[in-house]
């Protein structure tokens, strides 16, 4: 994100927004209201103390060392945003319009909330030495050591963050096992026989994979398996998935699906009014893919603010609300390798295959009565993007073309 110098709007907005929530969906959102011309005061409220910064290199360059912090680019004087950090909301009156601080109560007349997810703790984890969550600057740094003495390490589960720290893991030349409960990495996001040939990456890079595996207790030194096998480590990760953060919103009459995400509508307003919703916290409907999506990626705390500053500044002024309804995008560094993915899939969809998965490029399509739906890309840049403006375009396939790596994907499209 390059220097943001914009000024703040024209004087006709006098509402209070108060943004909850300093990670990219916070911050975007704050960014974008003055984008499109807010003009009344803004206020964005962190629990954490750092300048707001972006998560994604903290498995990366921070992790390693290779950069002290990623935050924002922003300078928030500029836009006469409020920032206030370590500032902990507790609570929200929606009666009063206000939310509890430690410091006191914050009075609001639009509110976001964007507080993002928190990860998952292993059970029985909590207070042993030696267990690390990675989510926060504040974990990076504290395993940055940890990496740096080339330690025995043991991550819990295998999915996309397990298979990013161990990739920064074994950079670093420490001795890595990960245990995964499932049968297979990424049990949860990606059929089996598209995870068979990511399971080999991990023994390539060095790595120790075992599946089936569950973990039945941890001890400061050691991991032991249900099945009894004990393994040595001098530290362990936890990667189980993630969670909205959203237990401050208990009692205040905000609707919350049983995954606890704020349940947004299609213009990411809550139930409450003059309080909305975006990023990881909150999940949206998606007339595209007939469901609700509860998206924790990157993209969608980028785009989402852009919708919901425009719904603000609609709703303000009476206007017709733009919808959101995006085609969801994430990427991963493992391995060496990058992988994308745009869509969403189904047990459902046809899965097509676009070259050899036993080789470095390759490339999954599932469609849907012959409507590309989604596609997962391994070092095929030019897919994804290609794929994307497909998905977008409700584009029927031509399902032979599509397998043909011969034939750039745009061009399978009947």
């Amino acid at each position: 994100m390059s220097e943001q110098q914009i000024q703040a709007g024209p004087a006709g907005n006098r509402s209070r927004v108060v943004i909850v929530g300093a990670g990219m969906a916070g911050v975007q959102t704050a960014v974008a209201l003055r984008e499109q011309g807010w003009g009344g005061p803004v206020t964005l409220l962190g629990a954490e103390p750092h300048q707001p910064y972006d998560r994604p290199p903290l498995s990366k360059a921070v992790l390693l060392g290779e950069a002290e912090g990623s935050a924002f680019e922003v300078d928030f004087d500029a836009l006469a945003v409020d920032l206030r950090l370590g500032t902990d909301v507790t609570g929200l009156r929606s009666a009063d319009h206000e939310l509890d601080t430690p410091a006191g109560p914050v009075p609001y007349d639009v509110l976001v909330v964007a507080t993002g997810a928190t990860p998952l703790a292993l059970p029985g984890s909590a207070g042993v030495p030696g267990v690390h969550l990675l989510r926060t600057l504040d974990d990076a740094e504290r395993l940055r050591p940890v990496l740096a003495d080339k330690r025995d390490l043991v991550v819990v589960g295998a999915g996309w963050i397990g298979a990013e720290f161990t990739t920064a893991a074994r950079a670093a030349g420490c001795r890595v096992t990960v245990v995964e409960a499932a049968g297979r990495p990424l049990a949860q996001a990606l059929p089996a026989q598209v995870t068979a040939p990511m399971s080999r990456w991990y023994e390539e890079a060095g790595a120790r994979l075992l599946t089936d595996s569950p973990v039945e207790r941890i001890q400061s030194g050691s991991v032991t398996l249900a099945g009894g096998a004990v393994l040595p480590a001098d530290a362990v990760v936890v990667g189980i998935g993630a969670r909205p953060a959203t237990s401050w919103l208990a009692g205040s009459g905000l609707a919350l699906d049983p995954d606890g995400a704020v349940t947004a509508d299609g213009h990411l307003r809550t139930n409450l009014p003059g309080v909305y919703a975006v990023g990881d916290c909150a999940s949206f409907p998606s007339a595209r893919y007939g469901q609700r999506l509860l998206v924790h990626h990157w993209d969608n705390a980028l785009s989402g603010p852009r919708t919901v500053a425009a719904v603000i500044l609609a709703d303000e002024a009476g206007e017709p609300a733009p919808v959101y309804d995006p085609v969801p995008y994430f990427w991963s560094e493992q391995f060496g390798r990058f992988v994308q993915y745009a869509g969403h899939h189904g047990d459902a969809d046809a899965l097509v295959w676009r070259g050899d998965p036993a080789g470095p490029n390759w490339s999954v399509c599932w469609l849907r009565d012959q409507i590309l739906r989604a596609v997962l890309a391994v070092g095929r840049p030019r897919d994804l993007a290609q794929g994307r403006k497909l998905i977008e375009a409700n584009s029927r396939m031509d399902p032979a073309r599509t397998a043909d790596l011969g034939v750039p994907l745009k061009s399978a499209a009947l």
